[in-house]
């Protein structure tokens, strides 16, 4: 009660607050933490983290993915890697993709694909934490976390556990905008988690024969958002059919990246 935040002018010698950081496995090396999250399901999450790390890796950078989506794990189905984690007495190995990309998810732990995983918000927590604590990550550049939609129990859990270096806000062109942001916004700030900036998926469909953008989900707002909550707008990303059709062959890096996403990358490269 009364407290000013300042345990400079405390006499009540509390101290500082213990931190609820967990300790990766001795043997991981993380250079750089970036959650990608949105305050809503349906935005493309999954499939936005997935070109990060392509796109980073594609440069030159070892990156990594940590689904984090517990109960709609998409990322092994985008880079078309399946099997068990296997492991040793110092942790656990993570799944490697074609070219390099590290990732772990609950799809690697489950007997099949289409299990559904019914866990209650504290195992979903702890299987998080496990995710960080147990795995193995081995000279990773950077880390790009997949969160569930909303402000719940995983975003919270990876807010207050991993050493998260800022995320990246995704959201789309509806009127539902200005809402998303801010519930994802405002959890950061409370949270005191750097803001890399904010990207929109499914800006605009380009058509196949005059090439016009076509605005498919009305016009965007995301000039205004980003300026009403300060926030940089990373990149504008298209609707695109054949980036579509690649996460269901399981062919992410083989396609070409959207040229939006160079401004992202240039952002993430000077945090290193």
């Amino acid at each position: 009660m009364g407290c000013s935040h300042n345990c400079d002018s405390c006499q009540a010698g509390c101290g500082e607050p213990e931190s609820l950081l967990v300790k990766p496995n001795n043997l991981s090396s993380i250079k750089k933490v970036i959650g990608v999250i949105s305050g809503k399901g349906g935005v493309g999450k999954s499939l936005a983290t997935s070109m990060l790390a392509v796109a980073m890796c594609r440069k030159g950078y070892h990156t990594a993915i940590l689904d984090a989506d517990i109960t709609g794990p998409s990322i092994p189905k985008a880079f078309g890697v399946s099997g068990k984690l296997e492991g040793c007495e110092e942790g656990i190995f993570p799944k490697t993709s074609e070219t390099g990309i590290d990732m772990v998810s609950i799809n690697f732990v489950l007997d099949h694909t289409d299990d559904p995983v019914i866990y209650r918000g504290p195992i979903i927590a702890e299987t998080v934490k496990q995710f960080w604590a147990d795995v193995i990550w081995k000279d990773v550049d950077f880390m790009f976390v997949d969160m569930p939609p909303g402000t719940g129990d995983v975003p919270l859990t990876v807010f207050q556990s991993l050493p998260v270096d800022g995320i990246i806000v995704l959201t789309s062109p509806q009127d539902l905008v200005s809402m998303i942001v801010g519930k994802a916004v405002k959890m950061a700030k409370m949270m005191n988690i750097p803001i890399v900036g904010i990207i929109e998926n499914y800006s605009y469909l380009v058509c196949p024969d005059c090439g016009k953008q076509i605005e498919v989900f009305g016009k965007s707002k995301l000039d205004a958002v980003a300026a009403e909550y300060g926030l940089p707008v990373l990149a504008r990303l298209p609707l695109d059919p054949n980036l579509a059709a690649a996460v269901d062959r399981g062919d992410i890096e083989d396609v070409k990246l959207p040229e939006a996403l160079h401004g992202a990358m240039r952002v993430l490269e000077d945090m290193l």
